[in-house]
Formats: C-alpha cells, structure tokens, sequence
C-alpha cells in the first residue's frame, strides 16, 4: 500500500530560511497525522521550457536542492519533469492524476498565490473546491510568509551579484556552495607558489557569485580544507574564459577528477589585472593573509 503524503509544491530554490519556516511545518504536521513529509518540485524551471530562457541562473542545482530539502526532514522529493504535455495538463487532471492517484495526497500546504493547471488558471479555491471532491484537506500560507520567501530569493540573489556572502549566507540558514569536478587548468598557479584546483560546473544554469576573490572551505576526505577562491578571467594572463579556481591551503594532495562541495565565506576583492606576474604574486601573498586572518575570526 502506498504511504499517505503531506505535500507542499514549489522550485524551493535555495531552500532559505524563509522555505524552512514552510517546510519545517510540513514536517512537524506529517509526525502529527503520521503523513510522509513530501515536496513536489518542478525541473527544468518551466521559463527553461516554455519560454527556451537559457540566461535564467538558479541558487541550486536539482541535486543540492534535493540534498537540502532532506537535511530539513522532507523524506520525499518528487521531481516532476516540466514538459509542454505537462504545461497543458488541466487543473482537474493535475490533482486527480498527479496529487491523488500518483502521490497519495492527504493534505497540501500552500501558498495563497499557489496558481496550477494548464495556463495556471486555477487558484487556491479551486484547489479547496477539489480537495472536498478528493478527501484531501488544504493548509494556506499567509500573504506575510510568501512574502518573506520572495524577499529572501530575491536579496539572496542581489547579494550573490554584490560579493555580500554573510548576507547570502544568513539569508541561506547554511553557507553558499557550488559543487564541482577538479579538472586540469593551465598551471599557472603553481608558477606563482599558489597551485589551484580548477572547478568545473556542468550544469550552467547554477548561479556562480560575482567575479573576485573569496574565503571559502571544503571537506575533503573527511577533512575541512580551507582556502581563497578566484572566479574570473584571469586578465593578467590575457585569459578569455570564466574559471573558477581554489588555491587550498597547507594542502598538496591530488585531487583531480574528485567532485567537491565548496563553501563561500567572505569575500576578499575584485578580479583586477596586474602589471606582471609579480605584482600577481605580492597581491596573492596580502589575499592569503586577509583570508586567514578571517578564517582566524570564524574559529576564535
């Protein structure tokens, strides 16, 4: 028999402190009505697939965001594909064959500006309208909590573009991170005395911070790293393409092909072009003394 669901429906994207507030409540009232506490999310983002927006950039990817939701206590995340057929699905078909039959719904909690069906013309009334046909009760979320989410999202976003991460990450509830493959690069850093692990993202729809320098950590094997990150072009080098590059410190191990979960701290500076290598060199020594200077502070 199928397990009985509490659901709430959204791109949770960051999953912030204000989709906690939401998603810790769907957890608490699933231990209540002994329900599963389930998200059910929509990828790709159907501005990817209705309107072909390449440019729009996301605070996770589909696979960080799963990862988040469970840290909070959703044992289920349902990722439904977001297609045309499914954009042209009628509100009806939607909840009878998608919340009731597929995923067992018991009680939705939602947003009062919770829009679904093909053109999104259902509202929350319709929704409660079908949830007395369907023997499945519905929770609103106040006008005041959704805006609290849509605040979040959009400073989260405006602080990642301005270089503010202890804003992000107290927004966030959690640090920013990307999470990446280390791959070769042009060994340049090593050159300098400051070997880099080159990080690459494949999926290029994961919104990378402004270009700079930054403080950030990762744990690798078991072990938290810390280091200073550049996201840029590299121009003393005439560099043409955007790279992301941690130099780790106090660490010489291999890493190549490893995939890493990499956290944002502080940042340090902007990206800037140097007259000559050395004068490349003398600013990564004062960035390496900024950023252990702040990782002393986060530590004391």
């Amino acid at each position: 028999m199928k397990s009985e669901k509490i659901l709430t429906i959204g791109t949770y994207d960051g999953v912030h402190i204000g989709h906690q507030k939401i998603l810790k409540r769907v957890v608490a009232l699933a231990q209540k009505e002994e329900l599963v506490p389930t998200v059910l999310t929509l990828f790709p983002h159907p501005r990817m697939v209705l309107q072909k927006d390449d440019t729009i950039k996301l605070l996770n990817t589909i696979d960080e965001r799963i990862e988040l939701l469970k840290t909070i206590g959703i044992e289920k995340v349902i990722v439904k594909e977001f297609t045309k057929e499914f954009a042209n699905l009628s509100a009806k078909d939607y909840v009878e064959q998608i919340l009731v039959e597929e995923l067992n719904t018991k009680q939705i909690v939602i947003g009062y500006d919770h829009h679904f069906g093909k053109n999104r013309s259902a509202n929350i009334d319709d929704l409660k309208i079908f949830a007395k046909e369907f023997n499945f009760k519905v929770e609103e979320i106040s006008a005041q909590e959704i805006e609290d989410v849509t605040v979040s999202s959009t400073k989260i976003r405006e602080a990642l573009n301005n270089g503010h991460i202890e804003i992000v990450n107290a927004y966030l509830g959690y640090n920013y991170f990307i999470s990446g493959e280390v791959v070769k690069g042009k060994g340049i850093g090593r050159t300098l005395d400051y070997p880099t692990a080159n990080i690459h993202i494949k999926e290029s729809y994961k919104l990378i911070p402004r270009d700079g320098v930054y403080v950030v950590k990762s744990v690798i094997d078991n072990t938290t790293i810390f280091g200073m990150m550049n996201i840029g072009t590299n121009p003393t080098v005439s560099g043409k393409s955007r790279s992301i590059e941690v130099h780790f410190f106090n660490f010489d191990k291999d890493i190549y092909g490893k995939n890493l979960k990499i956290e944002f701290l502080h940042w340090l500076r902007s990206e800037q072009k140097f007259e000559s290598l050395e004068a490349l060199k003398k600013q990564l020594n004062i960035d390496m003394t900024d950023a252990l200077d702040h990782i002393k502070t986060i530590n004391a």
